[in-house]
């Protein structure tokens, strides 16, 4: 009995020290830890293809993964809250899948193999700029040309895209080459060396075989799949609001199509089988860190934080992408990448902040009303907004 006394007060102790941390600061820290992982996601898949790991295959064991994590929750969290599965639903679950599951993952597999983690994660950068633009062909989202915030969101998409094509087009010199540098990491730590076995075992290989504009090109295609999911999925939330179910539907279909394209492209029993630690590892935290934990960090910080707060640190994970390839990776930056990212950098933040002038810009102008109903009008705003309420499914990379 006093033993049980004694762990139920540490419990207390611990919840109590929890909540002494101001919120903000746990805020930044989730933030800065899912960059971290989304990081660590960018390189171990490089490494996998390093080792020969399927591009069909790999994704369908993470959607595995990630739909057994999320499973449970959506039952059980969302069993008031989960409409009725309609024909209509699944039709539109299916489709979605294909957009935003398999085109999106599969693109930037078929691109991260040609390119490298770095640019991978700096186009990524392009996504909220791809997204309003797709929303304003649409007619989803309005543009003003005569305000800051219409400027600054078309002056953004300008040089996202522009930072795209400098990427894509233009790769220039070696500006900086880890294998040449006097402080070359040789593997002498464990973690260097788990993660460039697979590099040194396919580097010379695959570098002769890469097709850098090609790679570009996929990666492109990956974040207009991922935009297009964005912008396709607003009206479907509307009407499912059980977003754990919404998702896992999602992931349901996607292991279907991938096995679909398996079937004609992977006939070789040997294609599936996981073959060492290292692939065995890369596939785990695809799914259950990727896709599984990331999820749920990111809903917590954009539910107390708001979207744009998560946005803004995108660049962060182009950053810390950077140092770990070059450590873990060996890998080269260029010239033609290191301007483009810059670019895609500037445009996101002209995007964000262009958007967050407007969502301002509209709750002052509700103000001439009731107080209550103008601030839930504005939440609802933010809510249905193509360009905020989508970076929320940021994990489906």
């Amino acid at each position: 009995m006093a033993d049980s006394s004694s762990s139920l007060s540490s419990y207390t102790k611990i919840r109590r020290g929890c909540s002494m941390i101001p919120e903000r600061f746990q805020l930044h820290l989730s933030m800065v830890g899912l960059q971290f992982g989304y990081a660590g996601f960018h390189v171990v898949s490089r490494t996998a293809l390093n080792m020969g790991i399927s591009k069909i295959v790999f994704p369908v064991y993470r959607n595995i993964l990630a739909l057994i994590l999320l499973l449970p929750f959506a039952y059980f969290m969302e069993k008031k809250e989960r409409p009725p599965l309609t024909w209509s639903f699944i039709i539109q679950f299916f489709l979605l899948a294909i957009v935003g599951i398999t085109a999106n993952q599969g693109f930037y597999l078929l691109g991260l193999d040609h390119t490298s983690p770095t640019f991978a994660s700096a186009i990524q950068n392009s996504v909220p700029a791809i997204t309003f633009l797709m929303a304003a062909l649409l007619r989803i989202e309005q543009v003003r040309l005569d305000r800051k915030d219409g400027i600054s969101k078309v002056v953004g998409t300008v040089f996202c895209v522009a930072g795209a094509t400098v990427i894509t087009l233009y790769k220039g010199p070696t500006i900086y080459s880890p294998s040449s540098s006097s402080t070359t990491i040789t593997g002498s730590t464990a973690a260097a060396a788990i993660l460039r076995l697979g590099d040194d075992e396919g580097s010379n290989s695959s570098d002769r075989n890469k097709n850098w504009t090609l790679g570009c090109l996929y990666l492109i295609g990956h974040c207009l799949s991922w935009s297009g999911w964005l912008v396709l999925q607003a009206p479907v939330v509307k009407k499912y609001p059980a977003r754990l179910s919404f998702t896992s539907y999602q992931c349901f279909f996607g292991i279907i199509q991938f096995l679909a394209i398996a079937a004609f492209l992977e006939r070789t029993p040997q294609a599936w089988l996981v073959r060492t630690r290292t692939e065995l590892f890369s596939v785990f935290y695809a799914g259950v860190v990727a896709s599984g934990i990331a999820f749920a960090v990111q809903i917590w910080c954009i539910d107390r934080g708001g979207p744009v707060f998560v946005a803004v640190y995108q660049p962060v994970q182009t950053l810390l992408v950077a140092i770990l390839s070059s450590f873990l990776l060996q890998e080269q930056f260029y010239l033609g990448g290191i301007i483009g990212a810059v670019l895609v950098i500037i445009g996101l933040y002209l995007v964000l902040w262009g958007h967050k002038l407007d969502t301002i810009q509209r709750s002052a102008a509700e103000q001439g009303g009731d107080a209550t109903a103008s601030s839930a009008a504005a939440a609802a705003h933010i809510k249905a907004s193509s360009i905020t309420q989508p970076l929320l499914y940021h994990s489906t990379v």
